[in-house]
């Protein structure tokens, strides 16, 4: 942002966002217990920003120098684990940890992963029945 300050302060703000979040933030390291069942959690990232500044004419300036400068960033994220990955014996449940759906439409998305695994289930058995 051409040397001026409000193009540090972004800098700045940005690079230390990218510190905390990650991909790792939203889809955790997965942990495998003694009996080969692997766990993966999930988490909803939520994340505000904001930054400006203004540049300030003082009563002693003088012709031909810079204006001073006033500027400030602030962020927020919201880091909420929703759900966890089972994965057991090449099938893969979601454990949702939030309260029950309340629209059919995210009853369908959650209970989607056991349709799929349904659906493969009787695909199996019809090519194993021909």
């Amino acid at each position: 942002m051409d040397g001026h300050p409000i193009g540090e302060i972004m800098e700045t703000s940005m690079r230390k966002i990218r510190e905390l979040v990650d991909a790792n933030t939203i889809i955790g390291q997965e942990i495998t217990t003694q009996d080969g069942i692997t766990i993966i959690p999930v988490s909803k990232v939520t994340l505000g920003f904001g930054t400006g500044g203004a540049d300030l004419n003082g009563k002693n300036q003088q012709a031909g120098k810079p204006n001073a400068f006033g500027g400030g960033s602030a962020a927020g994220v919201n880091i909420i684990p929703v759900a966890f990955l089972v994965i057991r014996d090449g099938g893969v449940k979601l454990l949702s940890v939030l309260p029950p759906a309340s629209t059919t439409v995210d009853r369908l998305i959650e209970t989607a992963p056991e349709l799929i695994d349904k659906i493969r289930e009787l695909i199996g058995r019809e090519k194993d029945g021909d």
